[in-house]
């Protein structure tokens, strides 16, 4: 290594690396006339500002088919249905403001529109209590270590992946028909059912009876929080004398209060968005009687089957106001009765 003065105070250095080039290296050197330190050669932040820029800028170009997909398939739809709620908009032809009249019409002067509401809301209420509780039931039996459990598990999870499915459908209204698989088997015991899914008074029951078919989802997370659950608590529990029952409310439904959460959030916005089992089963017109004319089903006879989109996307709103309503009450009340280990 050699070194020579550069006029100033500032050196620069010749250095040879193993195989003998010679390097020029320039670096902070203290001036011994000066007493100071003098930088030498040009900052490095500037190159390392410039790469990490260049870095950034190859991150958001990976990144922008996702901001294309939110701005224009997601954001920019959600505000235009939000103008459309204030407008008469036939979709033939281009929408006139005014204002509030399409929420004024829905609450004071569409009986269907109540309609709706209430026939979905039984939907809700009975189905997700319904589906989580059997869903639990059958996650506490295969907890017990049964042989082929993997086996089992994909099989009553099928109906989750097959459930909202229109082949599904339809075959749920074959076996509630007149003649369907339900009555065939009530013909043995000498009882003539009626059709089912077209007696007003038993239709959406057997919508509500489709929905508890479909455990499949919430049960794998159950069993998953049944796994977490350490065995000691049970043993010492078991040694106080603790029966199955007292097992079961004292340390099972505490420890899965979290798992049971969002169970109840997650079904709960599946339910209110319900849509397949009603359309094919009624054949798209809520029917009999607009026993199962759910609310999506509806939005969609308005939008699609009358054009009164403006009307439609007003409800569209009122249902994302509803589902945001009842997710906000679930966190709200978690505190209350949702136990955290920690």
């Amino acid at each position: 290594m050699t070194a020579r003065n550069s006029g100033e105070g500032r050196r620069s250095f010749t250095l040879r690396d193993q195989r003998g080039a010679s390097v020029e290296a320039q670096g902070q050197v203290r001036d011994d006339a000066a007493g100071e330190v003098v930088p030498s050669g040009p900052p490095s932040g500037g190159r390392e500002g410039k790469r990490a820029a260049g870095e950034n800028l190859w991150g958001y170009l990976f990144l922008s088919p996702w901001f294309l997909g939110l701005f224009l398939l997601t954001l920019g739809p959600m505000l235009a249905t939000l103008y459309f709620s204030f407008t008469d908009y036939p979709l033939l032809a281009g929408p006139e403001w005014t204002g509030l009249d399409n929420y004024k019409r829905m609450f004071f002067d569409d009986p269907r529109y109540l309609q709706s509401l209430k026939v979905t809301f039984i939907y809700v209420f009975l189905s997700v209590p319904l589906e989580l509780v059997f869903a639990l039931l059958v996650a506490m039996v295969l907890n017990r270590g049964l042989q082929a459990l993997s086996l089992y598990r994909a099989i009553y999870y099928l109906p989750s992946l097959l459930g909202g499915s229109v082949a599904i459908a339809i075959m749920w209204r074959q076996v509630f028909g007149e003649d369907g698989l339900v009555n065939q088997f009530l013909a043995l015991f000498g009882l003539d059912g009626p059709s089912w899914v077209s007696t007003p008074e038993y239709a959406l029951y057997t919508l509500v009876l489709l929905k508890v078919w479909q455990f499949g989802s919430p049960m794998v997370i159950f069993l998953a929080g049944l796994r977490q659950i350490p065995q000691q608590y049970y043993d010492a529990a078991a040694v106080d004398g603790a029966g199955r029952v007292t097992r079961f409310f004292r340390i099972t439904i505490p420890l899965l209060t979290p798992i049971i959460f969002f169970n109840v959030v997650f079904q709960l916005i599946r339910a209110f968005q319900a849509f397949t089992p009603a359309f094919i089963v009624s054949g798209g017109t809520g029917g009999p009687v607009d026993s199962t004319l759910f609310y999506t089903l509806y939005l969609y006879q308005e939008a699609f089957a009358h054009f009164r989109m403006g009307y439609a996307a007003a409800m569209a709103w009122v249902l994302v106001v509803i589902v945001a309503a009842f997710t906000a009450a679930n966190f709200l009340m978690s505190r209350y009765w949702v136990y955290y280990e920690d």
